[in-house]
């Protein structure tokens, strides 16, 4: 009589581990890469997660103080030969002309001909995670982020009922899923309220 009961919860158990074994799988990849991005942004304020500056000093021929700015403007470009779209030029000084491209500045000393190139680079990998994980694809990206929200949901749920018993979620489970809940609410009653 008693191990009826326990017949017929198990494959209610055996279907709960299945699922969160699965969808674990499945989302193993994307879980890492938002994982892996949102430490990279939750320190946007210390570096710049998505690019990093390259910086390199170029030599061309010294150039007339004298000249006018657009005329400067021309001779440098026709010996730096930059890539990209020119957006503008500056004179901070009688000595400095700075050319700015589309993530390229140029800071041509013009007496010495010294070029200071500071360029702004995609970081290869963290790039990518980073547009994913901020949703800027839109479109299908919604969809498969949304899916994968619901994913998080059903691995949190099953996650709860893979254990039975005393280190089950009716055991010390309940008193580790209070604590994990208690983090948030506390920490966001004292943000609102109190900081």
């Amino acid at each position: 009589m008693n191990s009826e009961p326990a017949r017929r919860a198990k494959p209610w158990r055996r279907w709960n581990a299945a699922t969160h074994r699965d969808v674990g799988y499945v989302t193993v990849a994307l879980t890492l890469a938002y994982a892996i991005s949102g430490l990279a942004v939750n320190h946007i304020a210390s570096w710049n997660p998505n690019y990093a500056k390259v910086k390199e000093v170029r030599q061309i021929q010294p150039l007339s103080r004298t000249d006018p700015t657009e005329v400067l403007v021309r001779a440098a470009q026709a010996q730096l030969k930059p890539e990209g779209k020119f957006k503008s030029a500056f004179q901070p000084d009688d000595d400095t002309l700075q050319l700015y491209y589309e993530r390229i500045t140029y800071a041509v000393d013009l007496p010495t001909g010294k070029v200071l190139v500071e360029a702004v680079r995609p970081r290869p990998v963290l790039y990518a995670m980073n547009q994913l994980h901020l949703n800027a694809p839109k479109r299908l990206w919604t969809v498969i982020a949304d899916l994968y929200a619901v994913a998080l949901i059903v691995l949190a749920f099953t996650g709860l009922f893979i254990i039975k018993g005393p280190k089950g979620f009716f055991g010390r489970g309940l008193w580790l899923t209070g604590a994990g809940a208690a983090v948030p609410i506390v920490y966001w009653i004292w943000w609102r309220y109190l900081a």
